[in-house]
């Protein structure tokens, strides 16, 4: 979707732009290196995509643009001076996945009524995993939260070990690069223990996983992609107002509920954007 802006905006790879992607392949101790390489290669702008890669990009130049998305609010975070005027070098999407565990949570109890202990998986290397944790704590009221962490897939591997030996009701996964690349070994196994888990963003239903609530990553992508040709033609990041998510997604996987033997309401299927069969 990136790539179709650009090209929408005149920029075609190979033609008259080139895209030098860089990959932390799950270790974040690894971003800031990359972002400096991008740096001497002297890129017109750098787009970082997630909170803690758009950090590293930001710690590595004051000049060089960068357009950003961000799942947690990027003025706390200091990327940019306020949303309606970013200052600095950088600019970008907010898409607000941080700020949906309440109502995540409230979806999570209306599929498990009786749910009393809710799992939530974190990547520890995340920069707001702390930040999440704290947050679904205060959202989850009387609720019981097992916190579990993985930063590997054999972490993945513990950390479901451990929600099934806690006896944990649900899950929560948060939002997070890395756990977004293994949704299927999530997916798989939430199912394969039995656990109704909620996700951030659709894909990981497409893969089996039960429910997700959040923003469009291609809307998200999109606009990171608008962005990013606007600059190219000479806008300045300082002056592009911070993107804010305003559509919201609910997408359940019906298939899934019945191999766990979870009833969707009436309610919550008449609010579900889309019902995967």
């Amino acid at each position: 979707m990136i790539r179709q802006s650009l090209a929408e905006a005149g920029y075609v790879e190979g033609r008259n732009m080139a895209i030098d992607c860089r990959f932390a392949e799950g270790q974040y101790d690894r971003l800031p290196a990359l972002a400096e390489e991008l740096v001497r290669r002297q890129a017109a702008v750098i787009v970082a995509l997630s909170s803690t890669p758009s950090l590293a990009a930001k710690g590595a130049t004051a000049s060089i643009p960068i357009v950003f998305s961000s799942t947690d609010d990027p003025v706390q975070l200091g990327l940019v001076a306020s949303f309606s005027r970013p200052g600095g070098n950088a600019t970008g999407v907010y898409f607000f996945l941080s700020e949906l565990w309440a109502k995540q949570l409230s979806l999570l109890r209306e599929l498990v009524p009786a749910a009393e202990r809710i799992g939530l998986l974190v990547n520890p290397d995340n920069a707001n995993a702390k930040a999440v944790m704290r947050e679904v704590a205060t959202a989850a009221s009387a609720i019981t939260i097992e916190v579990v962490q993985a930063s590997d897939r054999h972490g993945i591997d513990a950390a479901f070990a451990t929600l099934v030996r806690n006896k944990v009701d649900a899950l929560l996964v948060a939002s997070d690069p890395f756990l977004f690349s293994r949704r299927l070994q999530l997916t798989t196994l939430a199912t394969r223990h039995a656990i109704p888990a909620i996700y951030t963003v659709r894909e990981y239903v497409e893969v089996g996983g039960l429910i997700t609530y959040g923003t469009s990553l291609t809307e998200v992508y999109r606009q990171v992609g608008l962005y990013t040709g606007r600059i190219l033609k000479g806008a300045k990041p300082e002056d592009l107002p911070v993107v804010q998510a305003t559509k919201f997604e609910l997408v359940i996987n019906a298939q899934t509920a019945r191999a766990l033997g979870v009833k969707i309401s009436d309610s919550l299927l008449s609010l579900a954007d889309e019902v995967i069969e």
